[in-house]
């Protein structure tokens, strides 16, 4: 399949709705159709686009994703669906798998993570694009008992030195902020030292998530500031 991948976005939260809408951009072979931020234009956009893709989030002011993503069901859609949310309860992956999602993703998102979704998900229908009959090899292919690298990763692979919960923080103030912040900045807002906020700002900039500028202070002495790198 090399047509483009038709995705729509359902988030009540503007910010983390352009978030997702800028990462989408910067991922080849996959466009935005929509942005929703209510469940009842959510399934607007689904019953009337029909998009390939649909990336939803749990909790809404008025409803819950889930009832979306029953309701797709319900209706026979072809539409995939990603959860993008902060919801970490055991019973709400169940729901979700039993739903029958692609994928996982828990908040504050990170471009890589959800790149690397995208990628299985073009990769997992390529692959059911290019199958004219089935056998059995195919179908383990697909299954989640035999799949070797399941599509549900809820954890990031983090090098040593660095955890999720206050990589989240770090991500979670840069985002909130509209200016560059250096490290004792960061270390404030998450109540750390200025050289752990440092190692986890270089981190993000290592991976491409933030961009880091170099500044003078009154006494001359050059200091990095970090943004989002995000055009």
């Amino acid at each position: 399949m090399n047509s483009t991948i038709r995705v729509v976005i359902a988030e009540d939260d503007v910010q983390i709705a352009e978030i997702q809408k800028r990462f989408l951009e910067r991922i080849e072979g996959f466009e935005l159709v929509g942005v929703a931020h209510g469940l009842d234009e959510a399934r607007d956009l689904v019953d009337v686009l029909k998009p390939e893709l649909l990336l939803l989030d749990v909790h809404f002011p008025k409803g819950n994703g889930l009832e979306l993503l029953r309701y797709i069901r319900s209706e026979d859609s072809s539409t995939d669906v990603i959860l993008i949310t902060a919801a970490r309860e055991t019973d709400t992956l169940r729901a979700a798998l039993r739903g029958g999602i692609f994928d996982y993703i828990l908040k504050p998102l990170v471009f890589e993570r959800l790149k690397d979704a995208l990628s299985n998900y073009a990769t997992h229908l390529n692959k059911l694009h290019a199958m004219e009959s089935l056998v059995q090899v195919d179908v383990d292919q697909f299954t989640p008992s035999n799949i070797n690298t399941p599509p549900i990763q809820t954890a990031l692979h983090l090098p040593k030195g660095i955890d999720a919960l206050t990589l989240g923080k770090v991500i979670e103030v840069i985002n909130e902020k509209k200016e560059p912040l250096n490290a004792e900045d960061v270390g404030k807002e998450i109540n750390a030292s200025r050289t752990t906020a440092r190692r986890y700002l270089e981190y993000l900039v290592s991976r491409g998530e933030l961009m880091a500028e170099v500044s003078y202070g009154s006494v001359g002495r050059p200091e990095r500031r970090y943004l989002n790198n995000i055009k």
